[in-house]
């Protein structure tokens, strides 16, 4: 059973920080490309950024230059540095992983999401 648990949300001012942490547990050969993923009330789900195995990444432009993704593929844990937060920050915020299982098959999986709110 592979699960993501997600850490690091909470309430913060406008304009100040959190870190939001992801780590995978269970049985997998390899984790490919990890995502961080957030839905605001009344809002669909949207991709907020994501680091491939080798270290690559990609941002929504909304969070571009705020916040800052990363990995650490020993402890197959993704991290979310989340700086300068806007309200609009303001969702729950869900941890996405893309494996490869014992039997080769490319398997997605989901945290349970992590709230994180931004009062102005």
């Amino acid at each position: 059973q592979v699960q993501l648990v997600e850490s690091g949300g909470g309430l913060v001012q406008a304009g100040g920080s959190l870190r939001l942490s992801c780590a995978a547990s269970g049985i997998f050969l390899r984790i490919n490309a990890m995502n961080w993923y957030r839905q605001a009330p009344g809002k669909q789900r949207e991709l907020v950024a994501g680091i491939s195995s080798g270290g690559s990444t990609n941002y929504a432009d909304s969070v571009k230059d705020r916040f800052t993704i990363s990995r650490d593929n020993a402890n197959n844990t993704v991290y979310l540095q989340m700086s300068s937060l806007k309200p609009e920050d303001t969702a729950v915020y869900y941890c996405n992983a893309n494996l490869l299982s014992l039997n080769l098959r490319r398997m997605d999986y989901w945290g349970k999401g992590t709230l994180v709110t931004v009062s102005s």
